[in-house]
């Protein structure tokens, strides 16, 4: 035998054993949080002139803001806290504790705050600690941090940690400037995830996964000089405004999904088109309604493009119905693009896909794709009620769809779903995963639906107040069973150094233990001056 059929033997070897691996790694439970606090889009329409009509159709009906009381890390705590509950998970055998996010706001510490505020919570419960055995990475990459934590954890589980758990947690403060474009796309919250072998609701399939990444400058930015000018709120928290341009961000989105998405065809030779139709739904990074709206029309136009012939026919009659040469679109597909050169020559807003975008507009009249666009049905009406949570985006879509799923009757036993995470401008990831043998079960302790419970609708005030990092007096802060920040160190040099180091506290109850809340709520509307469970 040649040295050379022997090498192919060994590649052949090694990918069958971790496909084998990677099959049986996968996602078990899901968990949400949303802060409390509810901007109705129709009454925020009112307060800035803005339109309802395109805004309900486009971004969604609400989302939810931070209370002066929490920050990135308190969110992400709730999320674990109600996932190691929900689905009774033995915090000493998780060796993989990750966090996605693009909010954090210490430069040194990362997941590894969000398991000191879980531990102590845990504590109060009765319950041991997460195993101190334990890799705590964090992961920054805009929104697609909770993704890259999701596949790290995946090839943890699939390597050393193979008896062991993971927990993933992506959480993140989407925050806009007053009159800003990007101001109704706001939101804050948490998803926490639990991977394990044999996964009870979604196998990972690491190895058919798909990614893109290139530099493309001022898509969306958050450079620290940002903060120069800005003084701390009483809490210390900063205003987290970003830079961003839309037109170009929504060509950032469309050029990083594709390749990502042909990345994955490549790797597993695949036949586009049909890929898509087969598939049992299909969930896509979700800053507003209508990006992921886009982002599957183009996708599928893309795979048709690149397809064979009876695909060329189908793209051949969208085409003509937009009044589009059809190799027009072939061609726009197929050319070279680097978005970061038209930033350089000062061409930033320069259509990059004008035909294509052209044709999705009439894809609607076609029933052909309508049956793909119903892949994006499941949870997509209660993710309008969402908001933008950056990391936890996807996450998100996924628990809701599970959930409506499991709610709906509808059975996705041994369909395979694909699942496309963007990290704004720069990287994209197309992971197809598959839904197992008794799935239901466990959909049904995601109770996302229940993460919903317990909104305040904020008037226009104190709207105004919470955006601008200050707490409305007529506002107060319910901390019962959820972490909360009890108060911000001062001290600075000497023997000791704290300053500006965030303390936590848990807002334990009688029946916290039971995992229910009492009557009476801990509220206290003088900031941090409350009597807590210190962490």
């Amino acid at each position: 035998m040649s040295w050379s059929e022997n090498i192919r033997k060994a590649a052949l070897y090694l990918e069958h054993n971790m496909e084998n691996t990677m099959n049986s790694v996968g996602i078990s439970g899901l968990a949400a949080y949303l802060p409390p606090y509810r901007t109705n889009l129709e009454e925020w329409c009112g307060w800035t002139d803005g339109s309802w009509e395109k805004l309900r159709d486009v971004v969604g009906h609400s989302f939810r803001m931070r209370g002066h009381h929490q920050n990135v890390y308190t969110m992400a705590a709730n999320a674990v806290l109600r996932l190691i509950k929900q689905y009774n998970i033995d915090p000493r055998t998780v060796g993989f504790f990750a966090f996605g996010t693009e909010s954090s706001t210490d430069n040194s510490a990362g997941a590894v705050i969000v398991k000191g505020i879980v531990d102590k919570g845990l504590k109060k419960l009765g319950l041991p600690a997460l195993s101190r055995n334990c890799e705590v990475p964090e992961y920054k990459h805009a929104c697609l941090g909770g993704v890259y934590a999701l596949k790290g954890a995946a090839r943890f589980l699939a390597c050393d940690g193979a008896q062991s758990k993971a927990i993933v947690v992506a959480a993140d403060i989407a925050e806009y400037e007053r009159g800003s474009t990007g101001e109704p796309t706001q939101g804050a919250g948490a998803v926490a995830m639990l991977l394990e072998a044999k996964p009870k609701l979604l196998e990972i399939k690491l190895q058919k996964s798909g990614s893109s990444a290139d530099y493309r400058g001022p898509d969306f930015r958050k450079p620290f000089v940002r903060f120069a000018q800005q003084n701390a709120s009483t809490n210390t928290q900063l205003r987290d405004f970003p830079v961003f341009n839309g037109y170009y961000s929504t060509n950032c989105y469309i050029d990083a999904v594709l390749l990502a998405l042909n990345n994955m065809f490549n790797k597993c030779g695949l036949d586009r088109a049909e890929y898509l139709k087969q598939l049992g739904a299909i969930f896509l990074h979700r800053p507003y309604a209508r990006m992921p709206e886009t982002g599957l029309a183009i996708s599928y136009l893309f795979a048709l493009a690149l397809g064979k012939a009876e695909d060329h026919a189908e793209l051949k009659e969208y085409c003509d119905a937009a009044r589009v040469k059809f190799h027009d679109v072939i061609e726009e597909f197929n050319a070279a693009r680097n978005l970061f050169d038209l930033v350089e020559q000062g061409k930033m807003n320069s259509p990059v896909f004008p035909k294509a975008m052209r044709t999705i507009r009439v894809l609607p009249r076609f029933e052909s794709f309508k049956r793909i666009q119903e892949k994006m049905a499941l949870g997509s009406e209660l993710m309008k009620n969402v908001g933008n949570l950056y990391s936890a985006a996807l996450p998100a879509w996924i628990a809701a769809g599970l959930e409506d799923a499991q709610q709906s009757g509808v059975d996705l036993t041994g369909q395979e779903i694909l699942t496309l995470g963007y990290g704004s401008g720069d990287a994209a990831e197309a992971i197809p995963m598959q839904v197992v043998e008794g799935w239901q079960e466990h959909a049904k302790k995601i109770r996302f639906a229940s993460a919903f419970e317990g909104a305040v609708d904020l008037s226009e005030n104190q709207y105004i107040a919470l955006h601008s990092g200050r707490q409305p007096v007529d506002l107060p802060m319910d901390t019962e069973g959820e972490f909360f920040i009890s108060r911000i160190g001062k001290n600075s040099g000497g023997d000791f150094d704290e300053d500006g180091i965030e303390y936590y506290g848990f807002g334990a109850s009688a029946n916290t233990k039971s995992g229910e809340k009492s009557d009476k709520s801990q509220k206290n509307n003088d900031s941090f001056n409350q009597v807590t469970n210190e962490v």
